[in-house]
Parts: C-alpha cells; sequence; structure tokens
C-alpha cells in the first residue's frame, strides 16, 4: 500500500454504494483475488468520465467486466466501450456480466493477445484505460498514441506497483526485476513526451493521467 491505511479507510467510508448487482460483481472478485480496479482509483474513473463524457472508451484488460460496466453507468447516452481480455475464464465471467446488464450491444469484448488486438484496432477513443500485464505497458504506448486524439485521456493503474517501483532493482524479486525495469521505462516515458501532459497520482497501487496536447 502507498497510501497511510487508516487514510484509505476513512476515504473507503464516504463512498457511496453502487447498485446492487456490480456491488456483487465487485464483492466476488475480490473474494477470489480478480485483479480489479481499487476502490480508490474507480472513484477517479467515475469522475474522469463524468468530466470527459467519453462517448468511446478503449479499455486493455477486461478481467470480469466490473470497470467496463462502472464506467458506462457515466458515459453519455449511446456511449460504448471496446475492452480487451485474453484470460478464457476472465472472458466467460465477463460475458455473463455483461449480459446479466444488458449490456452485450454496449460493451464489445475482444479476445486474445493485447498487443495484436491493438495493432489492428483503427478507431478514435475518447478515452483509454489500461490495468493489463503491467510489463507490457511500454510496448502498449505506440499503439495507444494512434488512437488517442488531441484532447482524449490515457489513464494507466498500478503503475507505481504497491510503492515496489521506487525500490532499488535488487531489492525486486529476480522474477519481477523485468516488469520492475519496464515500468520505469514506461513512467519516465509518458511523462516526458511531448504528445502528452501526465499526472502521476499515488493512489491505489499508482495511476497516471494522460492528456493528449499535441
Amino acid at each position: 500500500m502507498i497510501v497511510d491505511e487508516r487514510i484509505v479507510a476513512y476515504i473507503h467510508s464516504l463512498e457511496t454504494d453502487d447498485s446492487e448487482e456490480l456491488m456483487k460483481i465487485e464483492k466476488e472478485a475480490r473474494e477470489h483475488y480478480v485483479p480489479i480496479v481499487k476502490k480508490e482509483t474507480k472513484e477517479l474513473l467515475k469522475i474522469l468520465v463524468l468530466m470527459k463524457q467519453p462517448a468511446k472508451i478503449l479499455e486493455v484488460g477486461t478481467a470480469v467486466g466490473y470497470s467496463s460496466l462502472y464506467m458506462n453507468q457515466y458515459q453519455p447516452n449511446g456511449g460504448t466501450i471496446t475492452t480487451i481480455e485474453r484470460n478464457a475464464k476472465r472472458i466467460e465471467k465477463a460475458k455473463e456480466n455483461f449480459q446479466l446488464f444488458g449490456k452485450e450491444d454496449v460493451i464489445t469484448l475482444l479476445e486474445g493477445d493485447a498487443m495484436e488486438i491493438l495493432k489492428h484496432l483503427n478507431d478514435k477513443y475518447d478515452m483509454i484505460f489500461v490495468d493489463a500485464s503491467k510489463g507490457q505497458y511500454i510496448h502498449f504506448l505506440d499503439e495507444l498514441l494512434r488512437m488517442i486524439p488531441i484532447g482524449g485521456i490515457l489513464v494507466s493503474d498500478n503503475v507505481l506497483q504497491d510503492g515496489d517501483v521506487v525500490k532499488s532493482r535488487y531489492a525486486i524479486e529476480r522474477r519481477n526485476r523485468t516488469i520492475h525495469k519496464r515500468m520505469r521505462e514506461y513512467l519516465y516515458q509518458i511523462t516526458h513526451m511531448k504528445e502528452f501532459e501526465t499526472v502521476v497520482l499515488p493512489l491505489g497501487d499508482g495511476v497516471t493521467v494522460s492528456i493528449r496536447v499535441a
């Protein structure tokens, strides 16, 4: 955790409840350790969607569809989401959840490797939310950039890796060093690109919010 636990608990106590169906999906996911967005990140997404009112959202990393369903609540009428997932069990559950909410025509689930799928997407998206394999963010960036128009928003989750990103690579388990290196590269690149203005927020496991400016 990168923020004092007491502060996080207090912030959670102020949150309003979601619909019963959405709360059930969230509860089930957390109980089974499915990597869905943390509560603080969820609230940030809500505010960003309400501010930007994105007609088209692209999400990289569907999991069980929780964040897609959550964001869609705050999109303007007619708003759509395209979301990508490769885990077969999560795909199955996400489809069930989209059907439960009657959102099959609004939320399009693309199945397979995100990098391969991104190469073949040609639409522009008002907002892109990345919540996938952290070691791949740096590889996604060029593909995401070409799909974001001026004024569009790119949100990247888990960028501080629960605080691990600030540690020396030698303090990181050997198996995680490649991910650690790539995330540091991603953070440096996205905060120094002329195309984006980016803020890094110590919220949840760390979030970047980038606005396309050039």
